[in-house]
């Protein structure tokens, strides 16, 4: 693999044709999980771009989703370069904007390291459109969201024991002072909490809400 858009999943709309989306991955790598939210996007108009962020160092990287995969994943984060990673998802997004599919904007959404790695695409790059689910790093550089100038979206959970709920506070008041910036905190979830295959961080209830309110600001800001 030279590049990230070599072999480059793709998910597409029922007509073939939409706004892009690149959905950006987890620590876990592109599982079911991430196939099924892709296929949820697409199904709702969407041309959907999954970059796989640790083609330099663990290509086709995947693991379970347990104690055992979280400490399998740690260690090839280890290894992972956030600003090449970074630069992976705007190449991602220059290319969905070159595609003849790909009509109207392309934005951003990303869980975890994904979710960091949206809002530092909105801050450093040009999406339409950014959703960030419990990016760890977004709080130590929350300063990035003058730099903003698309909507953006922040989720986080308020019982998550890697974010603390201090830093998600940071964060809600950056974002009360920006114009297009919303933040939501599902107070009785954790980490992870969108990811239905994880039993030890999906929270049912708290995933459906988020979801709930992703797509709308998803049918306002960048409609299929």
């Amino acid at each position: 693999m030279e590049n990230v858009l070599e072999n480059l999943p793709l998910w597409l709309p029922p007509s073939g044709r939409g706004p892009g989306l690149v959905l950006i991955q987890e620590i876990f790598g592109l599982d079911d999980y991430l196939r099924s939210v892709a296929a949820d996007l697409a199904a709702s108009g969407y041309v959907v771009a999954v970059p796989e962020l640790f083609w330099r160092t663990a290509p086709g990287w995947s693991s379970t989703h347990d104690e055992a995969g979280v400490a399998a994943s740690m260690a090839v984060m280890s290894s992972f370069d956030p600003a090449l990673g970074l630069s992976d998802v705007l190449a991602t997004v220059a290319h969905l904007r070159s595609l003849p599919s790909v009509t109207g904007g392309v934005g951003v959404l990303g869980f975890c390291l994904g979710g960091s790695l949206a809002f530092a695409a909105a801050a450093e790059g040009d999406p339409d459109v950014a959703v960030s689910f419990y990016g760890s790093t977004v709080a130590a550089q929350i300063e990035g969201l003058d730099r903003i100038e698309c909507p953006i979206q922040f989720h986080f959970g308020g019982q998550d024991p890697y974010i603390p709920r201090s830093d998600v506070a940071v964060v809600e008041a950056a974002v009360a002072a920006h114009p297009g910036a919303e933040i939501h905190v599902q107070e009785d979830a954790g980490h992870a909490f969108h990811n239905n295959v994880a039993p030890m961080f999906h929270h049912p209830e708290a995933a459906a809400r988020a979801w709930k309110l992703t797509t709308g600001f998803l049918r306002r800001t960048l409609p299929a």
